[in-house]
């Protein structure tokens, strides 16, 4: 019995021991506020500790850094190439020649064309390969244009291009001031001139530093190809035998006409006589024996007495052609000498329309000057100028009188 209460008396084992491992025991206070132990954590191996990891990891850490770096710094510069750029307006710029790349950033970014010359430095010569420059010259530079776009034109080459005219029937001397005169052009002449007749009239066009003996060597060539081309096709009987002559014959047609339809007309006249053995008598010569390739002045008037005095270049006086052209010829007339129309006509004078009035015998030709002379009569009581001798002396003769022969 005793035995039996005793063991009712004792507790069960999983009421005493709760899960069967031990009794619970209590702890007090302090050791339930002490942390628990927690385990170390895994040693790492060998490999993992070694120093060339260690090395291996750094050095890919900053290559990967770099690239990102890298990346993002060319994106920024050829973004920044290729943006527009800050010009507000269009403006001129202007390359010196044998300017390199750097001179011309640094220049593009102190005249507010690009917003960094580095870039542009930097950038460029990716561009410029296979011989490919950026060229001297001026150029128009649009608003907003940017680096690339400004680097396409400089390689282009395309500048502002400036022109110089030199209008048919002018002489040497006078195209030679017209080139001084303009602004543009560099350098000085040759103080020796070109002969008469050697430069050809025509518009020439040019980029901002070019040299006035560049333009003045580009119309005498030009002018000996168009001589050469022209003389190879002229008419076999002409009686003109040199080139000389065939250019002085065609500077007179030049000064006498400016009509295009009058220029072969009118040469057909000096070579009626010519082969006649007739003097000439062009008025043209005569300034041109007085004045020689300055030119007659604007404030002086033409003289009768200008008809009489003797030169080596007044036609109304020495037979044939004088010694020189006086003027230089364009392709009209030129053409005109060379293949002139077959006529009769010994004699022409103005007509009042800026034309001629063509004669083949002096009689027409005294009716038609004395027609002039009542034009010429009426533009003087209208207050108009005439081109004209002072008198009414007519181009190609004599007026009223038969024409000096030998």
């Amino acid at each position: 019995m005793s035995d039996t209460n005793h063991n009712s008396e004792m507790p069960s084992d999983r009421g005493a021991y709760g899960t069967g491992k031990g009794p619970i025991i209590p702890k007090s206070p302090n050791e339930a506020l002490k942390p628990e132990r927690v385990p170390d954590p895994p040693k790492r191996s060998k490999k993992a500790r070694s120093q060339l990891v260690i090395f291996l990891n750094f050095v890919m850490t900053m290559a990967v850094t770099a690239c990102i770096v890298g990346a993002g710094g060319f994106y920024y510069v050829m973004t920044t190439y290729s943006d527009p750029g800050p010009l507000e307006t269009n403006t001129h710029f202007i390359v010196r020649d044998g300017a390199g790349v750097s001179a011309i950033a640094d220049s593009l970014e102190r005249n507010g064309i690009i917003s960094d010359a580095r870039i542009f430095r930097y950038v460029t010569p990716t561009y410029l390969e296979g011989g490919k420059t950026l060229k001297a010259g001026e150029y128009e530079v649009k608003a907003g244009a940017s680096m690339k776009e400004v680097m396409e034109l400089l390689e282009s080459g395309k500048s502002i291009l400036y022109s110089v005219s030199m209008p048919e029937g002018l002489t040497v001397q006078q195209m030679m001031k017209r080139l001084m005169d303009d602004p543009i052009l560099e350098g000085e002449l040759p103080q020796e001139q070109p002969p008469e007749g050697s430069l050809r009239p025509d518009t020439y066009k040019f980029s901002r530093g070019t040299k006035r003996t560049e333009i003045m060597a580009q119309m005498r060539a030009a002018q000996e190809r168009l001589i050469d081309q022209v003389w190879e096709k002229r008419d076999a009987d002409l009686p003109v035998k040199t080139k000389q002559e065939f250019v002085t014959l065609a500077s007179i047609v030049e000064k006498e006409t400016g009509k295009d339809d009058e220029r072969a007309h009118v040469a057909s006249v000096f070579i009626n006589r010519l082969n006649r053995g007739m003097r000439l008598q062009s008025d043209p010569t005569i300034l041109y024996g007085l004045f020689g390739g300055a030119g007659r002045p604007a404030d002086r008037p033409i003289y009768r007495s200008d008809i009489d005095k003797e030169t080596p270049y007044n036609t109304y006086h020495i037979k044939g052609l004088p010694p020189t052209p006086i003027a230089n010829p364009g392709r009209a007339a030129l053409e005109a000498v060379a293949n002139p129309w077959r006529t009769k006509d010994f004699y022409f004078v103005a007509d009042g329309t800026g034309g001629h009035a063509f004669a083949q015998t002096l009689e027409d030709h005294n009716a038609n000057v004395r027609r002039w002379r009542q034009i010429q009569a009426q533009q003087r009581a209208a207050g108009a100028q005439t081109d004209e001798l002072v008198d009414g002396q007519p181009d190609g003769a004599d007026a009223e009188r038969a024409p000096r022969s030998n």
